[in-house]
């Protein structure tokens, strides 16, 4: 089927309006003059270990262990993401850091 002009009008407009809404519907609700509510402190601090720890958990769901080579590029990236975590504290230096380190493996070594 052919969209009409204004089928992909309205999709632009729907998609700008829910990008937007997401974006400053925060800034409204929370404004920075006033607390926000505790519940909202706690999973500020806790929604990030949570989501990292689901992350792993999915990326490594599927991996073989310790069947021959198989799951060690997966463990020794999962190593490098850790270390470099503990020495810099930077996420996306170790996210990038174990990226690059599970892609090399797996196209150079294993």
């Amino acid at each position: 089927m052919i969209m009409t002009v204004w089928q992909g009008v309205a999709t632009i407009v729907a998609v700008v309006v829910g990008t937007m809404l997401t974006r400053f519907l925060p800034f409204l609700i929370f404004p920075e003059s006033k607390q926000p509510p505790r519940i909202i402190e706690y999973l500020g601090a806790v929604l990030p270990y949570a989501m990292t720890g689901l992350l792993v958990a999915y990326s490594l769901r599927n991996t073989p262990v310790f069947t021959g080579s198989h799951g060690a590029p997966e463990f020794i990236a999962c190593a490098v993401i850790v270390a470099l975590h503990c020495w810099k504290r930077n996420m996306l230096l170790s996210i990038a850091g174990g990226t690059v380190t599970y892609m090399l493996l797996v196209q150079l070594v294993f």
